[in-house]
Parts: C-alpha cells; sequence; structure tokens
C-alpha cells in the first residue's frame, strides 16, 4: 500500500520536464543578467576614469566633459535597467 502511494506522489514526465524548463529558463535570466551588470560597471568605471583623465589634461573643458561623460554613463545605466527587464521577463513568463 505505502509503495501505491509514493507511486502516485512522483510526478510525471511532463511536470519533470516543465520544472527543468522553468529552471533553465531562470538560470539563462539569472547570467544574462549578471554579464549584463558587470558590463555596466566596467563601462560606468572606464568612463569615470577617462574623464577624471580628460579633465586632468583640459580643466577648462570640465564641463563638456561632465555633460558627455553623464550623458554616456546613462545611455549604459539604460542597458542594465532594460537587462533587468528581460531577465524579470523570463523569470515571471511560463
Amino acid at each position: 500500500m505505502v509503495d501505491l502511494v509514493t507511486l502516485m506522489q512522483q510526478p510525471s514526465g511532463a511536470e519533470i520536464a516543465a520544472a527543468a524548463k522553468n529552471a533553465n529558463a531562470l538560470l539563462g535570466a539569472g547570467l544574462g543578467l549578471g554579464l549584463a551588470v558587470i558590463g555596466v560597471g566596467l563601462g560606468i568605471g572606464r568612463i569615470g576614469g577617462q574623464a577624471v583623465e580628460a579633465i586632468a589634461r583640459q580643466p577648462e573643458a570640465s564641463g563638456d566633459i561632465r555633460g558627455a561623460m553623464i550623458l554616456t554613463a546613462a545611455l549604459i545605466e539604460g542597458v542594465g535597467l532594460a537587462s533587468l527587464v528581460f531577465a524579470l521577463l523570463f523569470k515571471l513568463l511560463p
């Protein structure tokens, strides 16, 4: 009797396949988001470093350099936010 109850409680092949598909989707979304965050961090760090070097070489152009730096950093942040939205969509959609 106990064996019959255990057999009835085991998931079917379709349920296992659906769980594996969901796990793979979550893994892919997490890896993609992690790579995007690393790329965004490296990009903003490089922008900041290069902007400081440029301002050190030409202090009179600091306003223009700062404006270009902020614009570029905002565009890179947009890529990071878009990757977050896609990762959440992969997580929430079946």
